[in-house]
């Protein structure tokens, strides 16, 4: 299949892209990094520096596509002005959206975020109702990038509405790469006192590209919403205990639990309708301590 992957020099882009063309799939990358002239790299698919914000550039670049993925986006809502935030991460998804149900695009996989429901950067905190937390969440975001993300997926909805294409929006839990996993994961393999709102979880990024593949090949129809997350949570803590002692009743567990060290997310949709099965986890970078098994350069 031809493929426009968006994003492709961010964390998610790059590895999407890699596990796209090692199953032989040709890939067109595009992102806001300024290409150079110089003879590409043994393998590199090709690129091209498109603004998504930008109507024409968007259309220009899917209308060849057989499928597109969305990875391009500003990361979280705490680096940036609130309405750069809101405007770049909705507008390029409208414009994308737009381009592609016009191009006659076969399948468009967004990638949404596990914040949607609204307790991750909420100006009034609150808490999930249960978890692990599934896609049948109550929706409640208050933060601009929670908020683009779910009409993101609002956007979706409505193209399936209007065209043949088919939509998937995968909301990835905390992702996790070789350099990251002792920085972010280390302080809570060591102390499940130390909480976030992922509830321990997290994602390997060439996890979450298995799921963009698998996501790209897939005949589901209309739009499915999946959340993405690995089956474990960091630290492999009891999580029914944990839940327990640092929340009390103000989560309710709902169960039953796969497996002891349940991650605070339930992938168990992803895996029934894409057969999405992680193959990482945090222990395969961190001892028992949170510390790297081996030392980056």
């Amino acid at each position: 299949m031809r493929v426009v992957v968006t994003g492709a020099r961010g964390k998610v882009g790059r590895a999407a892209v890699r596990a796209l063309q090692e199953s032989d799939h040709e890939v067109l990358a595009t992102d806001l990094e300024r290409p150079v002239f110089e003879r590409d790299l043994p393998g590199a698919a090709p690129y091209v520096q498109a603004d998504l914000t930008d109507q024409g550039s968007c259309h220009a670049l899917v209308r060849d596509a057989d499928a597109v993925v969305h990875t391009a986006a500003i990361p979280d809502p705490l680096h940036h002005p609130p309405h750069v935030v809101f405007h770049n991460n909705l507008q390029s998804t409208f414009c994308l959206v737009e381009a592609a149900v016009r191009a006659g695009v076969g399948r468009f996989v967004s990638l949404s975020s596990e914040t949607v429901p609204g307790f991750f950067f909420p100006e009034r905190p609150w808490l999930p109702d249960y978890a692990p937390v599934d896609e049948e969440h109550p929706v409640r975001p208050q933060d601009p990038y929670a908020l683009a993300k779910h009409f993101g997926e609002q956007l979706l909805d409505a193209a399936v509405r209007r065209s043949e294409m088919r939509c998937l929006s995968l909301r990835s839990s905390w992702v996790q790469t070789v350099g990251t996993y002792e920085r972010n994961l280390g302080p809570q393999v060591r102390d499940a006192g130390v909480l976030s709102a992922s509830l321990w979880s997290y994602v390997d990024v060439d996890d979450l590209a298995d799921a963009v593949r698998l996501a790209v090949e897939s005949d589901l129809p209309d739009h499915e919403v999946l959340y993405v997350a690995a089956p474990d949570n960091a630290g492999g803590h009891d999580f029914a205990a944990a839940l327990r002692e640092h929340y009390g009743d103000r989560i309710p567990l709902r169960g039953p639990l796969e497996r002891v060290d349940a991650s605070g997310i339930s992938s168990a949709k992803a895996r029934r309708l894409l057969g999405w099965e992680a193959r990482r986890s945090w222990r395969d970078h961190l001892d028992a301590q949170g510390r790297s098994r081996q030392r980056l350069p």
